[in-house]
C-alpha cells in the first residue's frame, strides 16, 4: 500500500471528507503513474478520485467495530517514533 495512504477507519472523531478525498487522490495518483493527468484525462482522473471518495466513505459509513476509537495524536505520535528510528532522525532539528 502506497504509504502516504493512513488508516481512516476507527478514529475519533471520524475521517473528515477531507482525509478521505485526501487518499483517494493518493490512490490514483499511484495506479496512474501521474501526479498530474493530462488534459486529454484530467476528466476520468478527477472523476476517478470523486468516485473512490464516495466508495470509501460509504465503506466507512457501513463498518462497525467493538475496538475502542483510536486516538489521533496518540497514532501521529507512533508515526514520528517509527520514522525516527527508520531514517534517524534527531527529533530536536524537527522542532526547529
Amino acid at each position: 500500500m502506497c504509504r502516504n495512504i493512513r488508516t481512516l477507519f476507527n478514529f475519533d472523531p471520524p475521517a473528515t471528507d477531507e482525509e478521505i478525498h485526501a487518499a483517494s487522490l493518493q490512490y490514483v495518483k499511484k495506479i496512474t503513474g501521474f501526479n498530474k493527468p493530462s488534459r486529454v484525462n484530467e476528466e476520468a482522473f478527477n472523476r476517478a478520485i470523486k468516485e473512490i471518495a464516495m466508495i470509501s466513505r460509504n465503506l466507512l459509513d457501513a463498518m462497525d467495530t467493538s475496538a475502542e476509537p483510536r486516538n489521533r495524536e496518540v497514532e501521529a505520535e507512533r508515526a514520528r517514533t517509527r520514522s525516527a528510528k527508520r531514517f534517524g532522525s534527531n527529533m530536536e532539528d524537527d522542532k526547529l
